[in-house]
């Protein structure tokens, strides 16, 4: 096979002989590739998301505060309380945090959209610079703005870094099929396990040389071959569709809107609380592919959805009593979340042939986004509505 670099052999031009196979690794350089890829794919998704989500959860503090010349960060600096609003009971800002999360995500969804078309013409280290450049930058302008809508343009920045990353990075698995979401390798009676990671071994994630091309990869696929495999990826789009529309409606519809008084913590604390158990949850369960492997993902789709309407009857209702009981909420939403993510694109990576996963994993990366740009626009009109009862 073209991707087992210990089963090739070379034919000569000149007296049409086989050449010796090419010698094995040792079974101890297996083994520390397959770690430095491993640690590699970490570092890469830790670092692409990095941007992306400190910028949702410092959505209510952009939106809130401006800076002023005696203030040098948007956060105000004093201990004492900020007046609620007193024309609403869930203390509003003019503009819900879900302005944010458009602008957080519609520049990504754009990329998403027009990946599977034409980004593999461009090679993986310019993309990677790229984004780096971009996330820095949303630092930079959110940090320096003086404005609200400076730090829009700086939320922009982010979130191109974070969707060019992420179909970047998730493509790149195509090559390294053993150590998918670092989570993965072969199992000892797989026959095709030694020689999948003899390959990985022999082009390092982490190292000097680039990934080797594969005969037949996603940019030779065509169109009528991009359709067929898109058609038979919907069974995993359309629940992570469903899974974050639901979760993203909950973080940024929501949110803002379940606001306790009965606390020592501010509007602002509450948030960043929220957002911080949701992302502790997301981290959690995208590291437990070797723990817990979920195949029917619809499941899950259904579970995120019953915490949707769950907690949108509190908004309404007011019936929770204290707001350690939405901390374990949403903790818990952000593991079916992050289980969502890393099982779908788990399953995808072991059902696709090789041909067609890096053209699979790309595709796929606009589940997330959809459901994530849908919830934007549905959240807008409900904080509007609500932030006008009295």
């Amino acid at each position: 096979m073209g991707g087992c670099a210990g089963s090739r052999r070379r034919l000569s031009d000149s007296e049409g002989e086989e050449t010796v196979p090419e010698p094995r690794l040792p079974l101890l350089d297996r083994q520390s590739a397959h770690w430095k890829n491993a640690v590699g794919f970490w570092l890469l998704g830790l670092c692409n998301n990095f941007s992306y989500v400190v910028m949702l959860s410092a959505a209510h503090d952009i939106l809130s505060h401006e800076r002023t010349s005696g203030n040098q960060s948007h956060v105000d600096p004093s201990p004492t309380p900020i007046p609620h609003n007193s024309s609403s009971r869930f203390d509003c800002n003019s503009v819900s945090t879900a302005a944010v999360l458009l602008a957080d995500i519609l520049p990504t969804l754009v990329i998403k959209l027009l990946a599977p078309i034409g980004l593999h013409l461009l090679p993986y280290s310019p993309r990677v610079l790229v984004s780096g450049i971009c996330a820095a930058g949303s630092f930079v302008l959110v940090a320096s703005s003086h404005s609200v809508g400076t730090s829009l343009c700086g939320v922009v920045l982010a979130s191109i870094s974070s969707g060019l990353g992420e179909v970047t990075f998730l493509s790149l698995t195509a090559f390294y099929p053993s150590y998918f979401l670092l989570l993965t390798s072969p199992e000892p009676q797989d026959p095709g396990g030694e020689e999948e990671a003899e390959s990985a071994a022999r082009q390092p994630l982490i190292g000097t040389e680039a990934p080797e091309s594969k005969p037949g990869s996603g940019s030779s696929l065509s169109f009528q071959e991009r359709w067929t495999v898109f058609k038979g990826l919907l069974w995993y789009i359309v629940p992570l569709v469903v899974v974050y529309f639901a979760e993203y409606f909950i973080n940024q519809g929501l949110f803002e809107l379940l606001f306790f008084r009965n606390t020592s913590l501010s509007h602002a604390q509450q948030y960043r609380w929220y957002q911080m158990l949701y992302q502790a949850g997301v981290f959690a369960s995208r590291s437990s592919l070797r723990c817990c492997r979920i195949r029917f993902t619809w499941a899950l789709a259904l579970l995120q959805c019953l915490n949707l309407v769950f907690l949108l009857a509190d908004v309404w209702f007011s019936f929770l009593p204290s707001i350690y009981f939405v901390f374990l909420i949403v903790l818990y939403e952000g593991l079916l979340g992050g289980a969502a993510y890393v099982n779908t694109f788990h399953n995808i990576a072991l059902e696709t042939s090789d041909e067609h996963r890096e053209f699979a994993m790309a595709a796929t990366c606009i589940s997330d986004t959809l459901g994530i740009s849908l919830s934007g626009l549905l959240a807008l009109p409900l904080h509007d509505f609500l932030c006008q009862l009295s």
